[in-house]
């Protein structure tokens, strides 16, 4: 005999409705369902929010680093039998071995970013909305920035991106910077480590929020990533915020619903 399947979140929000609309259950225990409606556990070591896409857009993105192999697949597999798919980030090239042999579904893994993107077959993206770009002063920023790049492209939005154009060779930005405008991008992520001065050049000259991305990169004192942070949040140019030190994520989710909220361009070249 079969094992009954779990239900996804939509049909057990039908089902809660239904059951309130036929008088079977009362609207004060329906409002505790409903809390944890989209809640799942996984064994004692997760309890996943199957219902964050839903409530802003922005999927509950797994986090790979201090999880087993096994506690990660698990939870894979959870995110893509109840909500369809999964997005997660610093995953190891081990980590994403495994997963693509247990999930069986449609797995992606970028081994430079770190990010592993598992789809079930019935999953549907978000609409394309919003035009974003993305910019890196070096090489090094590249992994980080590109972080950022998944999860704006998993939330339906078009980027756009030109790396290793810092201040050291200054030249390099205005040509990629002015492809951007055309393109009508209504934000853009500036990843940089060492002293992070590029997010403040791009922010004096342009008409479009800037998200600074600090990068772990560089060199003895204020190395890490501190001198690129500090050097950030002293900046004297308005239409800047930043994010802590490598978190692409929360760059590039922040610049992806920036870039749905205002829609405009149609994504091209």
């Amino acid at each position: 005999m079969s094992e009954p399947r779990e239900k996804d979140a939509d049909t057990a929000l039908t089902e809660l409705l239904a059951a309130v609309a036929d008088g079977r259950v009362a609207v004060d225990r329906a409002v505790r369902q409903l809390a944890e409606l989209g809640l799942n556990a996984v064994g004692d070591y997760a309890r996943l929010d199957l219902g964050r896409q839903r409530r802003r857009l922005i999927p509950e993105i797994v986090y790979g680093p201090g999880k087993t192999i096994e506690q990660l697949v698990e939870i894979v597999r959870a995110f893509v039998r109840g909500s369809g798919w999964v997005l997660c980030s610093r995953v190891s090239a081990e980590q994403a071995a495994a997963v693509r042999t247990a999930v069986g579904e449609r797995v992606s893994y970028d081994e430079r970013s770190g990010v592993l993107i598992a789809r079930g077959a019935q999953h549907e993206p978000p609409a394309p909305r919003g035009v974003a770009g993305v910019l890196a002063a070096g090489t090094a920023d590249v992994p980080v920035a590109e972080e950022a790049v998944a999860v704006m492209r998993e939330m339906g939005v078009c980027v756009h991106t030109a790396y290793d154009v810092g201040v050291a060779g200054l030249h390099r930005l205005g040509a990629p910077l002015e492809t951007m405008r055309r393109a009508g991008v209504s934000v853009l992520v500036v990843a940089a480590g060492m002293e992070g001065a590029l997010p403040s050049v791009v922010a004096g000259l342009v008409d479009v929020p800037v998200i600074g991305l600090p990068t772990s990169t560089g060199y003895g004192y204020g190395g890490g990533g501190h001198a690129a942070l500090l050097g950030m949040l002293q900046s004297c140019a308005l239409g800047l915020t930043v994010v802590n030190i490598d978190n692409g994520v929360s760059a590039g989710a922040t610049a992806a619903l920036i870039a749905r909220a205002t829609g405009g361009a149609e994504c091209r070249g």
